[in-house]
């Protein structure tokens, strides 16, 4: 048997080859829309992707099932359970085979045992991987978002991110006993998540690639639960904040993501162009560093350096509905930023620019804008006498373990929608916990009609660093 894990850093995502050896069969599951490292891969292994499938329909990256199926020619395997509202559209035309539990993927001499475990999601599958020429009881199980090193799928997310009314309580419910499903494998059994450390897809997911049953089973918090009242409890408490673009990805991984035939390709261009799509409402995103930005950029706008968050700010960010233009460094950072945005379905990239735009601008009479920066000693005797508005950009959680006294709280997430609620008698000054995304809201907020957003550096971290008060009531003042 052939495993090959492939890590997405961006998306904090994983997906698996496995392969048989024998039989050069190979089946990917999980894939993301980046091709070419599977197909890499099983070319140099001589194998043959025979079977691709998925463990659910996701919500945080659009999947690329579909796509390698159509391009390997391989058989498309689909979950049929969850019931009739979380069945693929595409299952039909795409003649996949749908899936139900106790089911069986026969990979050469890999066996698949096919096990419904909802709670992340109705549909939820997981995968027991046995290679059969050499045992009898399974290697591993590939657990999707069910089971992560050191946490559980959140349950909360169709409520919360697709807005499917009622249905936290009830998945934390079926989550905690499709636990007990889990808990009765063989220790040795390893664990193959969807995710590491950063994804939205749970609280607490570990850094460590991979685990086994027997270890989880006694450290992870959500497996060794046995009490189910206090499960629900837990896991529905302190998941982070999804993003807005979670809705998106549910409807398309549901309806069938647009076949690409490879990433988009933007056409360079100059002043004029870039004059023309800002009249005309083309989301123009600048992916150089903050630095750069705050010096001297194109009014209108929005700053996301190319880092590896840039995909999750896109996606809260900018709307899919419009083009997109890319001002970046050169055409490596350009298929980069491509890239980083079709995983999220954001396939709309039509035009970009070299920062030499910003000479052409400023030398056709139209004015830069610049960020103002402040530090925590700058803004402390502003903030004592009522000078400012401290608009706190961070996630709950963080605003609830300490904020500025005063500050208003709106997540960068939400400013589109609620930065009407915020005062503008005095100058905004954008603050989140070390300055990155503070710096992305300054810019979002330039582009909503805040004319002289003030960005503090350091955020959070260096105001109670340097000793100055902190609020820790977690209903103090918020917007």
């Amino acid at each position: 048997m052939f495993l090959r894990r492939f890590y997405d850093e961006g998306l904090a995502q994983a997906s698996y080859l496995i392969g048989c050896a024998a039989t050069g069969e190979a089946v990917v599951i999980d894939a993301n829309r980046d091709l070419e490292p599977y197909l890499a891969v099983a070319a140099a292994e001589k194998l043959r992707i025979t079977h691709v499938t998925e463990t659910h329909i996701h919500a945080d990256y659009v999947s690329g099932s579909r796509e390698l199926a159509h391009a390997t020619g391989a058989t498309l395997y689909l979950s049929a359970e969850g019931g009739p509202d979380w069945q693929y559209a595409f299952a039909t035309t795409d003649r996949a085979v749908l899936l139900r539990d106790g089911d069986v993927l026969r990979v050469g001499n890999i066996r698949l045992a096919v096990m419904h475990t909802p709670g992340h999601t109705p549909e939820h599958l997981s995968f027991l991987v046995t290679d059969t020429a050499a045992a009898t009881e399974p290697i591993g199980i590939a657990s999707g978002d069910f089971v992560f090193v050191g946490d559980v799928g959140r349950p909360d997310l169709l409520e919360r991110a697709a807005k499917v009314a009622n249905t936290m309580e009830a998945g934390a419910r079926t989550l905690f006993r499709s636990l007990g499903r889990f808990r009765a494998l063989p220790d040795f059994v390893q664990v193959w998540p969807g995710h590491g450390a950063g994804s939205a897809c749970g609280k607490s997911l570990g850094a460590v690639p991979t685990s086994t049953v027997g270890y989880e089973r006694r450290f992870n918090w959500g497996v060794a639960m046995t009490d189910e009242a206090a499960f629900v409890d837990a896991v529905l408490a302190g998941q982070p904040e999804p993003p807005a673009y979670f809705a998106q990805m549910k409807r398309i991984n549901k309806e069938g993501p647009r076949l690409l035939g490879g990433f988009p390709k933007p056409a360079h261009a100059t002043r004029g162009v870039l004059e023309r799509a800002l009249a005309g409402g083309v989301a123009v995103i600048d992916t150089r560093p903050a630095p750069d930005f705050a010096a001297g950029h194109v009014p209108g706008t929005l700053n996301i350096p190319l880092s590896r968050t840039f995909s999750t700010w896109a996606g809260w960010l900018v709307a899919y509905d419009v083009d997109i233009h890319l001002i970046a460094d050169d055409a490596t950072v350009v298929a980069r930023a491509v890239r980083e945005l079709a995983m999220i379905g954001l396939d709309r990239v039509t035009t970009w620019y070299t920062p030499s735009v910003l000479d052409e601008w400023a030398a056709a009479g139209r004015g830069l804008g610049t960020v103002a920066k402040i530090d925590h000693a700058g803004l402390a005797p502003l903030l004592a006498r009522g000078a400012v508005t401290v608009l706190d950009v961070r996630n709950r959680t963080e605003w609830d373990a300490g904020h500025l006294p005063g500050a208003h709280h709106i997540p960068i997430g939400y400013l589109r929608e609620r930065l009407a609620d915020v005062p503008r008698d005095r100058p905004i000054v954008l603050q989140c916990q070390g300055g990155a995304r503070s710096a992305i809201a300054a810019s979002l907020v330039r582009t909503l009609g805040v004319p002289e957003p003030i960005d503090l550096v350091g955020g959070f971290a260096a105001w109670e660093a340097a000793g100055h008060p902190v609020v820790r009531d977690p209903v103090a003042a918020g917007v």
